[in-house]
């Protein structure tokens, strides 16, 4: 197996991880998050914002990002592997990778530092209202995006000249 093709497999794999853990929230976590009462669910959404920093996720989240554009430079010249991956870059590094540090993560550091114990039940509901839905909305969107990167990328490995 030549390292392009392993190179391959391997952003393929980071690729595919990413886009289930957004698939896995947008399915299933803000779902049972949403049923929790304002003080339960900002509590809930400041410890998973805390948890998911973590190296696994990093290697997985970052991963993808780094070895996307890698990936694509290596098949330059392998039509049509590298216009999937071309597309797939563009599609993770703008749907994901910037949804996420642009949208997602300004939320997260507001809400991270927001006190839940000290604040009253209107306060609580406010953060609650400004925050989850333009949060799923946004993990939505990531989610499409990284469900895309990853067919992308499939059809690149499925067009990969060595496989």
């Amino acid at each position: 197996m030549k390292m392009a093709t392993l190179l391959l497999i391997i952003t393929a794999v980071l690729t595919a991880l990413i886009a289930g853990l957004f698939y896995a929230y947008s399915c299933s976590v803000v779902l049972g998050l949403g049923k929790l009462s304002d003080v339960e669910y900002l509590k809930a959404m400041q410890n998973i914002n805390r948890e998911i920093l973590n190296p696994i996720f990093f290697m997985s989240f970052m991963g993808t990002a780094i070895l996307l554009p890698v990936s694509t430079f290596v098949f330059r010249g392998q039509q049509p592997a590298f216009i999937f991956l071309l597309l797939a870059s563009l599609t993770y590094l703008i749907g994901v990778f910037g949804v996420t540090t642009g949208g997602n993560v300004p939320m997260n550091d507001i809400l991270d530092k927001f006190d839940i114990s000290g604040s009253s039940a209107e306060a609580l509901k406010q953060m609650r209202d400004n925050f989850e839905n333009r949060w799923n909305f946004l993990n939505n969107i990531r989610t499409a995006f990284s469900v895309v990167t990853i067919v992308l990328v499939v059809c690149a490995c499925i067009w990969n000249k060595e496989v």
